[in-house]
């Protein structure tokens, strides 16, 4: 009987047990289940924010050649519209450039990757560098000076040359026998010394040394008293009759060497000359510099695996 009681006494004992365990059972269950989940979660998320600074290391690069290109274009443009138009293109890519800086940085603290926001601070530095160096460039180059002063010596101031030439040329034919021989040898120096000062307009427009152009524009001073002294002295020798027509040409010479201060204003600038010297130079260094941190960034990134690791 007491066997039998002992057995049927234990029966409750063993169902509260079995309850409890399955109870526990249930909970750790639910533990490692919400254990194993969240690094699963975190694993893609962090796959995705790796892809998303993938894409951001690559346009980065796309839109920094996007803005060279397009300054480099600037400063090689032969018309005033084309240089603004490739300037504020650059403008525009150098922006795009910034935003996906701005976008990256964050990004790579939070995924925890020191090499690659070094890598980026590194491009920062030299993308700072960069702007100032291409905010002058891009000046220069829109003020197209050397353009400018190209265009007159070729238009304006050729048509001038050509008027004090015609005019002087229709006075040599008024004149009396006796003096023609004179008369011929004074306009052909005059017209001689205005052809002298045209010939220098074009090397002092490309040189950019100014003791080369202080010499160049001394020889033009000298040809201009030349050319002022022959006419000076084809007023006593022409009839007059031909007298307005000497005055004619003096005013056109006038016109002519006022054309000539304007080309060497402009020529003195040297926007287009310093715009091109800067980009060959200083502005290819800090370039390739650039491009350099970029592909590292992006070289850094392609290693990087599912856990945030690099890849061997």
């Amino acid at each position: 009987m007491v066997s039998r009681q002992g057995r049927i006494g234990r029966a409750p004992w063993s169902v509260a047990s079995l309850r409890t365990r399955a109870t526990a059972g249930c909970w750790i269950a639910i533990i490692t289940i919400s254990v194993s989940a969240t690094p699963a979660c975190d694993v893609n998320g962090a796959l995705e924010r790796l892809s998303e600074a993938r894409r951001l290391a690559a346009d980065l690069l796309v839109q920094f050649t996007k803005a060279a290109d397009a300054a480099n274009r600037a400063v090689m443009a032969d018309t005033d519209e084309a240089s603004v138009a490739f300037a504020r293109e650059a403008e525009e890519a150098k922006q795009a450039v910034q935003r996906d800086t701005d976008a990256l940085g964050p990004m790579l603290q939070g995924l925890g990757f020191p090499d690659e926001t070094r890598l980026l601070q590194q491009f920062v530095n030299r993308f700072a560098e960069y702007r100032g160096l291409d905010r002058r460039i891009l000046d220069l180059a829109v003020e197209n000076t050397n353009l400018k002063a190209q265009r007159l010596s070729f238009g304006p101031a050729q048509e001038a040359a050509d008027s004090f030439r015609d005019s002087l040329e229709a006075i040599a034919h008024s004149v009396p026998t006796k003096d023609k021989w004179h008369v011929d040898a004074l306009v052909e120096t005059a017209v001689a010394t205005v052809r002298e000062i045209q010939i220098l307009q074009a090397p002092h427009i490309a040189d950019a040394d100014e003791a080369m152009m202080t010499r160049m524009e001394k020889r033009m001073a000298t040809s201009e008293a030349a050319a002022r002294s022959a006419l000076e002295t084809l007023a006593t020798l022409v009839p007059p009759t031909s007298r307005p027509r000497l005055a004619a040409a003096a005013a056109v010479l006038d016109q002519f060497m006022g054309l000539n201060a304007q080309i060497i204003a402009l020529s003195r600038r040297n926007t287009n000359v310093r715009s091109l010297a800067l980009s060959l130079d200083q502005k290819r260094t800090i370039t390739a510099a650039c491009e350099d941190s970029l592909r590292a960034l992006q070289d850094a990134l392609a290693k990087r695996g599912f856990t945030g690791t690099r890849k061997k």
